[in-house]
């Protein structure tokens, strides 16, 4: 791969600023994906230009299992990990254990990256980390079952993805009883309240809770959604689709058993492996809007921090410089399709053809919605779960939309008290 002065100059300016002598730092990387393998990767090119030593730490596949994890580790103030991989709602959670990357890391390389992705990193003026590839959740569809069963675009609405799947499904089950029409994250946990979120958006229906800290999810409009989402299951979705995370429903997408997905942008190059049944016969789309309303993605992605524990921080600084650079953010874009957070490569021709949505779902990434970590502070990851639990009941049909979100109403007024 080409190497431009400016990214020479990078790696110098990065290779610098590690220890004078080699040290040996702890990264933890998640295992999602590819994610394992190119953070393996990433961290031997370091290696390479520093002459340090870098460990991998295998971090749980599940968000909420990672986050307990790493709050283990830091609150026994632990130096055994030097930099953590973070979703994009941690930072306010977890500010205080992570150092402060403003004024360590040059302003030029900081101002690069999408201004939303450093606002969220940024907590009462500490940058906590650097964003290292960004997410929203797009629909993946089967261009070949798309014209087979006479359709020429993907579905706009959730009523149309609904009557296109279940035609799709109708016909593909006379010889293949395992074919689904829509598979989804419906399992309870962080990956369910961004799927819920862009539901709930979509149909007009606002966000968990607004930017000023008030909670607005007891609404018709967020209660048809979860509705919408329900009648899913056990028609063009499996019932077992309230089981699956981002991996199982790729691998039922992957394998040629669904006509549709929502996932993240990561399982394109995974689908265009040599080991896909789907390869080459893969689109990818915005995801639909509900009546009245406009497509909602939720905005997704890790960043990477330097723990306040580590007891080799310049180096974990200069760590987190080389994989969260240009080059770096090019090669998992490429080898990956993981999103990158600087500006620039989204104009790369390498990117492009590798990733040939990402020039035209562009508008789908820099307008994500936000989770409402920013207003609910440290109080986030209860409003999940509130969240998360609500929906998994109404697709469990324990309880329908309406019902949901007003009992989500009176737990978050609970969690909130007197303030965020």
């Amino acid at each position: 791969m080409k190497k431009t002065a400016m990214f020479v100059a990078f790696t110098a300016a990065v290779a610098l600023g590690s220890n004078a002598s080699a040290v040996t730092l702890t990264l933890a990387c998640g295992a999602v994906g590819q994610e394992l393998e190119l953070c393996k990767a990433g961290a031997a090119r370091f290696e390479k230009a520093t002459g340090n030593t870098v460990k991998i730490f295998e971090s749980p596949n599940l968000t909420n299992d990672r986050l307990g994890l790493y709050q283990q580790q830091l609150a026994a103030k632990s130096s055994d990990i030097d930099v953590y991989q973070l979703d994009v709602v941690w930072p306010g959670l977890l500010s205080q254990h992570f150092v402060d990357l403003k004024g360590k890391i040059p302003q030029a390389e900081v101002d690069a990256n999408f201004k939303s992705i450093i606002d969220a990193d940024t907590v009462d003026g500490k940058l906590v980390a650097m964003p290292w590839f960004t997410d929203a959740g797009v629909l993946y569809y089967r261009t070949d079952l798309m014209k087979k069963y006479g359709y020429t675009a993907a579905p706009k609405t959730w009523a149309e993805l609904n009557t296109m799947a279940k035609k799709i499904q109708d016909g593909e089950q006379k010889t293949n009883k395992a074919f689904a029409g829509f598979v989804f994250q419906g399992k309870n946990y962080e990956g369910l309240t961004c799927d819920a979120l862009e539901w709930v958006a979509s149909f007009g229906g606002g966000n968990i809770v607004d930017n000023t800290g008030k909670i607005t999810i007891n609404n018709p409009k967020a209660a048809a959604a979860l509705d919408a989402a329900a009648s899913w299951v056990g028609g063009i979705s499996p019932k077992g689709v309230t089981t699956y995370d981002e991996e199982p429903a790729r691998g039922i997408f992957q394998s040629g058993n669904a006509a549709f997905m929502r996932n993240w942008p990561y399982a394109w190059a995974l689908g265009q492996g040599a080991d896909s049944k789907v390869k080459g016969m893969i689109g990818v789309a915005p995801l639909p809007a509900g009546p009245g309303g406009s497509p909602a993605a939720t905005l997704g992605g890790w960043q990477l921090g330097v723990s306040t524990y580590s007891k080799n921080q310049d180096a974990a600084i200069a760590l987190v410089r080389y994989l969260s650079g240009p080059e770096e953010q090019k090669i998992r874009a490429i080898e990956g399709s993981y999103n990158p957070t600087i500006n620039a490569l989204y104009t790369d021709k390498d990117i492009l053809k590798a990733n040939p949505f990402f020039g035209s779902l562009l508008s789908v990434f820099t307008n994500a919605v936000p989770r409402p970590s920013g207003p609910t502070k440290s109080k986030y990851n209860q409003v999940s779960q509130a969240f998360s639990t609500a929906v998994s009941d109404v697709l469990n049909k324990k309880m329908n939309g309406t019902q949901a979100v007003a009992q989500l109403n009176t737990e978050l007024t609970r969690i909130k008290g007197r303030a965020w």
